[in-house]
């Protein structure tokens, strides 16, 4: 039995050792890599060494978050390539950040400066409770003068007020020093956390008659990897043509970093969004007022509290350059279904999960300019404009930076899911377009008659043209549609505009001259029974 067994583990240890030594391992920086919108396509090239025979050629320190279907290996050589396996490897790490070390450091040195100050907080908390037993001492001792006491309280109030100020000025110290060090411990968080990533592996087991050497290509998919685009749109004035800058703005935290690598983005389905307010068709109905539902031990009316509208602090105005620098060269390959760019030099991205930001193309194109208002909804004038053959830029939906006149107005949304071959983006607001509506009291009534009630609403919209330029400007608002037979809607003034009879929306195309202010008057009025109840404002 014990010579069957060792003639086990001399066959096991020999199978082993022709195992180990038959497994290479081999490093190929990425040397390009394909991102996606929400992954990444890495490619690698080695030149190795093949060995004659059986041999299992390890690709070493990939991400952990490779797709195992995803992975290609192309041999080019004499030899012949049986088998592709993925792993990742637990007993060997990713690299380790050098970072870590000097983190540590400075939350040591900042965790003294706590210890040095709560320090000097005890000090000053044992002055305070001496001078304020003295105080007590002094308070009841009936030798002292007027003045002696009047001078022992004028030095307790100074005293105290020094030791209540300095330990104030401690406790902030406290604080910010207790601020930095949570900073430092959640940035020495995720570097750990990077730290004990596994390493991925490709393991390639080759055949060849003969040594000789060879070479390789990977190509896997990532995660944790992507793009979207986004856009500068600048228009220095509307009888110019308007300038597209077409950004990629790319991100990954693979757990390895992309350095000096060739960089190329593929194109996506674009989403659907828009941002000029827009008027939906406003039904009336009669009003049915709401059961009342006691709960508990009381009853009461519950109110809904409208949302806080948060304001956006606007950073100060930037001027262009007057001579802007080149982009990067971009190639655009324009294939049956997508569109790739690729990008002319090298880049490294880290894996940290930042945004690094890669200009695409940059287009000036003719535009015409047209202002669209909704003073029902805004009293702002949007500034758009409608592009021709837009379609041949290869644009995708994203977010967009808004500069007019050289100065910074906002940010909008550049939305390409169009059927039309004029594509409209919008500007944001110009101020110098001044937008009024209000209620005429005098001509807004509820009157009952008969068996019906009838309520009149009446709006002047005032509209004024500061530039020192003609504009062409569409106002839109509406009247209620009706959905029952005894609602009955009708618009006695318009001013000229146009009546959507089933959307019910009203829209007045304008061209306001420079320093010209026009006026428009909207009258309507709904008549229904009177025994019912309708919300109209």
């Amino acid at each position: 039995m014990k010579r069957l067994l060792f003639a086990f583990f001399l066959v096991a240890a020999s199978v082993f050792s022709v195992n180990a030594q038959a497994e290479k391992d081999i490093r190929a920086a990425i040397g390009h890599v394909t991102v996606y919108p929400d992954r990444a396509q890495v490619s690698h090239e080695a030149k190795t060494d093949i060995p004659a025979g059986t041999a299992v050629l390890r690709l070493t320190g990939l991400s952990p978050y490779i797709d195992a279907r995803s992975i290609q290996v192309k041999g080019f050589g004499n030899f012949m390539v049986l088998s592709v396996t993925h792993r990742n490897n637990y007993l060997l790490n990713l690299d380790e950040s050098p970072d870590v070390k000097n983190i540590r450091s400075q939350i040591e040195s900042l965790q003294m400066k706590v210890q040095d100050e709560k320090a000097g907080i005890s000090v000053l908390k044992e002055k305070e409770a001496f001078l304020t037993a003295n105080r007590s001492i002094a308070s009841r001792e009936s030798a002292l003068t007027p003045d002696q006491f009047r001078n022992f309280m004028e030095l307790y109030t100074n005293s105290m007020e020094q030791v209540t100020l300095a330990i104030l000025k401690k406790e902030r110290l406290i604080k910010d020093y207790e601020r930095q060090i949570s900073a430092l411990q959640k940035q020495l968080a995720g570097i750990i956390g990077k730290r004990e990533l596994p390493s991925g592996e490709i393991l390639v087991t080759v055949s060849s008659e003969k040594a000789h050497s060879g070479r390789l290509t990977f190509s896997y998919v990532v995660m944790n990897a992507g793009w979207y685009p986004s856009y500068d749109i600048r228009v220095d004035d509307i009888s110019k043509p308007v300038t597209i800058f077409y950004k990629a703005n790319v991100f990954q935290n693979s757990g390895v970093e992309w350095k000096d690598v060739k960089l190329s983005f593929s194109n996506a389905t674009p989403w659907v969004s828009g941002n000029v307010p827009v008027l939906y068709p406003w039904f009336i109905d009669y009003y049915v007022p709401p059961a009342v539902v006691l709960t508990g031990r009381a009853s009461g009316i519950s109110r809904i509290t409208a949302p806080a509208v948060s304001e956006m602090a606007v950073e100060d105005a930037m001027l262009m350059k007057e001579t802007e620098t080149l982009p990067v060269e971009v190639e655009k390959q324009i294939g049956a279904t997508t569109v790739t760019f690729d990008i002319a030099i090298p880049y490294s991205v880290p894996s940290d999960g930042k945004i690094q930001t890669v200009e695409l193309q940059r287009i000036t194109t003719p535009a015409e300019y047209k202002y669209v208002t909704v003073p029902k909804i805004s009293p702002l004038a949007y500034l758009t404009s409608e592009i021709s053959d837009w379609a041949r830029q290869s644009l995708i939906g994203g977010e967009a930076t808004l500069y007019f006149e050289n100065t910074y107005v906002g940010s909008s949304y550049l939305n390409v899911n169009q059927l039309t071959d004029t594509l409209t983006v919008s500007l944001g607001n110009d101020n110098s377009i001044l937008v009024k509506r209000e209620k005429r009291e005098d001509f807004t009534s509820r009157r009952v008659l008969g068996a019906n009630k009838t309520e009149t609403y009446s709006f002047l919209i005032t509209i004024r043209n500061n530039k020192a330029n003609p504009v062409k400007i569409s106002v839109l608002d509406q009247v209620p549609v009706s959905s029952q037979s005894g609602i009955n809607v009708q618009v006695t003034e318009l001013s000229g505009g146009r009546h959507n009879q089933q959307t019910g929306e009203i829209k007045w195309a304008l061209e306001i001259k420079p320093e010209e202010t026009k006026q428009l008057i909207l009258t309507w009025s709904v008549r229904y029974p009177r025994d019912r109840t309708i919300i109209l404002d």
